[in-house]
């Protein structure tokens, strides 16, 4: 089996990229003749089909992807598998995806959501994403490494540390943490609450938000958003300096910081819903929170330009 991995390649931190770096990370562990190229390279992509002449591409995306990871393949007469996440309605290329023999997905919630927009549910089938085990370990609370990362952020060895890690923090819940930091502050331990997240314009706006919420509740003095470009070497250590990683996420496919919070050994917070629901058992794996209002898009208006 001869196998071409489409992501963003070679990989930034981010979630699909991680998600296809680990795929193809682990094929060739497996022995499986693997390369990788980045999904929206046509002509590299064309290259590849040329001398490799895999057997499958395997394209890590979402829908929208679908020029780039199925269309462009079967131009060439390669077949097409990708591994989709959701991004919300699903609003174009039903009748290319449903022709597909196979569509893989991170999580069973997801596969609804294809299934819910008009995908065939017989030729989906979930495909969980990995988690590095050798590098999200536990960690020794006294580790130079850990250590160095809560000095980083001014958090002293007897403050509780609170992380959450995103694009952006309020679509992983961080206004509902803060909201229930403000209720049980003055009975918690000193503590702080962390939000990593990926600078980009978007996030930006999210962030002052966010901080105008911290403010409102009064506890920004205990808030920090840090907003550096960090690799993946780093987060292993970042996640290793907190204590609880909370992430009560209001869309997530499928988990992958609370599964390597989970790794660490951190205990985790998530949310009784979506793809957490594959990966976290409540009371055992993690603490689940209720959902307290559950949006449902009931029409949908699409613009098209030219």
């Amino acid at each position: 089996m001869k196998v071409l991995v489409m992501y963003d390649y070679p990989p930034s931190p981010g979630g699909l990229a991680t998600q296809g770096d680990l795929l193809y990370k682990g094929l060739c562990e497996l022995g499986v003749d693997a390369h990788a190229v980045h999904f929206e390279s046509a002509q590299e992509k064309e290259w590849y089909y040329r001398w490799f002449e895999p057997d499958v591409v395997v394209g890590i995306g979402y829908w929208g992807h679908t020029p780039q990871l199925v269309l462009h393949p079967q131009r060439y007469g390669v077949q097409p598998v990708p591994w989709l996440v959701a991004d919300g309605y699903i609003a174009n290329y039903q009748e290319v995806l449903n022709a597909l023999p196979l569509i893989l997905v991170t999580s069973n919630w997801v596969k609804e959501m294809y299934v819910r927009d008009g995908i065939k549910a017989d030729n989906i089938e979930v495909l969980p994403v990995g988690c590095n085990t050798d590098t999200f370990i536990p960690f020794s609370t006294d580790d130079p490494k850990i250590l160095a990362v809560r000095e980083s952020l001014g958090i002293s060895s007897d403050q509780l540390m609170i992380l959450t890690v995103g694009g952006d923090a309020a679509s992983k819940g961080s206004q509902e943490v803060m909201q229930a930091l403000s209720i049980i502050d003055t009975k918690a331990p000193d503590w702080k609450y962390v939000c990593k997240v990926w600078p980009q314009p978007r996030t930006k706006v999210q962030n002052f938000a966010d901080l105008e919420m911290a403010i409102d509740l009064g506890i920004e003095k205990n808030v920090t958003y840090a907003t550096n470009t960090i690799s993946r070497n780093f987060m292993p250590y970042l996640i290793g300096a907190c204590d609880i990683y909370a992430a009560p996420s209001r869309l997530e496919g499928f988990g992958m910081p609370q599964v390597e919070a989970g790794a660490c050994g951190k205990p985790v917070i998530g949310i009784n819903a979506m793809g957490m629901l594959d990966t976290l058992v409540h009371g055992e794996t993690a603490f689940l929170a209720n959902v307290a209002k559950k949006i449902v898009v009931n029409e949908v208006i699409m613009i098209i330009t030219e």
